[in-house]
């Protein structure tokens, strides 16, 4: 049975719903939260991004609400991470990691669900970088961080997003089929996203020169 492009939305925002759910509940769990706090905060990082992106572009009903396998997903991941953390150490940069494939998959998600909107090649990157970042932005609020987004000494993170999303625009305006597209954006994000936190790839600071 081929790939459609609605299933290859609907697979990659599984995805991305899972591993950011653990993204979240690794932060609560350096937070000392409760199982709880946990699962709020999960979910808050895995549906938040998503949640903006469809009341922003007026859907007819946010994604989780329309289809309600996407909060199984997220309590099946923050469960398997609450398991996890009892008994193993996460890796040093386990939340980094996943808060990247998260990125990668839901950057991809919200510029297609943007161009199926009719939106703009401007605004398609725009919510598509939109929508993956901001489940992280929510994440480091509500555990008291600054989002990683903002943070000056960050591996590149944003510009990951958009250059994931604009080679995916690239490859469909070449004629490449639209799934084949969509992963390669994907590859991308995660790729440039993986360089930065190995090599501390970052964008130069802006300040203000001083007279």
């Amino acid at each position: 049975m081929p790939l459609t492009t609605q299933s290859l939305v609907y697979y990659l925002g599984l995805v991305g719903v899972a591993v950011f759910a653990i993204s979240g509940a690794l932060a609560a769990d350096r937070k000392g939260s409760d199982w709880v706090g946990v699962l709020f905060l999960a979910s808050a990082t895995a549906l938040g991004g998503g949640t903006l992106r469809d009341v922003l572009l007026k859907r007819e009903a946010v994604f989780w609400i329309a289809n309600p396998t996407y909060l199984w997903v997220v309590i099946g991941a923050t469960v398997f991470t609450i398991i996890y953390v009892r008994y193993f150490k996460p890796p040093t940069n386990a939340l980094n990691f996943a808060d990247a494939i998260g990125l990668a998959m839901f950057s991809i998600v919200g510029a297609k669900i943007a161009e199926a909107e009719g939106m703009t090649p401007l605004i398609v990157v725009t919510m598509g970088v939109f929508t993956g970042v901001a489940g992280g932005i929510i994440r480091d609020v509500l555990a008291n961080e600054i989002p990683l987004i903002f943070r000056s000494g960050e591996p590149i993170y944003s510009v990951s997003a958009a250059s994931g999303i604009i080679a995916y625009l690239g490859l469909k305006y070449l004629g490449v089929p639209s799934q084949t597209a969509s992963l390669s954006g994907v590859a991308v994000i995660a790729a440039t996203r993986f360089a930065g936190i190995f090599w501390h790839i970052k964008l130069p600071e802006f300040s203000v020169r001083k007279h």
